[in-house]
């Protein structure tokens, strides 16, 4: 499968979680929740995987977690914020250089409008 065609899978697994389960819980439950539902449309999921960096030609026990990656390509960061920060954007956009991945999906679950909270960053471009 291609990116476009698991990020279609995620989002239809977020809009599921959203409405069956609605904002104000911890971010912990949506990140399991949503893997069981993704693991349910057949994604193989790894969640809140460690990730070593390289810096400067030396591999380095960073404890940089990655809440979820589906299918060895895209990053989920799961959130559940009053409000997403430019720094949740700059956070995945620093784990999609660090694992050198192409697509990123950042939600927030703390929200009334869950199509307004979900995040696409490509190769350092945000798209909604």
């Amino acid at each position: 499968m291609t990116e476009n065609e698991i990020s279609f899978y995620i989002r239809k697994s977020i809009f599921s979680v959203y409405n069956e389960l609605g904002p104000g819980l911890l971010e912990k439950v949506y990140e399991k929740v949503l893997a069981y539902e993704l693991e349910n449309n057949g994604l193989n999921i790894r969640t809140q995987v460690p990730m070593n960096l390289k810096f400067k030609d030396v591999i380095i026990d960073s404890g940089f977690i990655a809440d979820m990656i589906v299918e060895d390509k895209i990053i989920v960061e799961v959130k559940a914020v009053t409000e997403i920060g430019n720094i949740h954007h700059q956070q995945l956009l620093t784990y999609l250089k660090l694992t050198n991945l192409k697509l990123g999906i950042l939600v927030n679950f703390n929200t009334d409008y869950i199509s307004k909270s979900i995040f696409r960053k490509i190769n350092g471009k945000l798209e909604y």
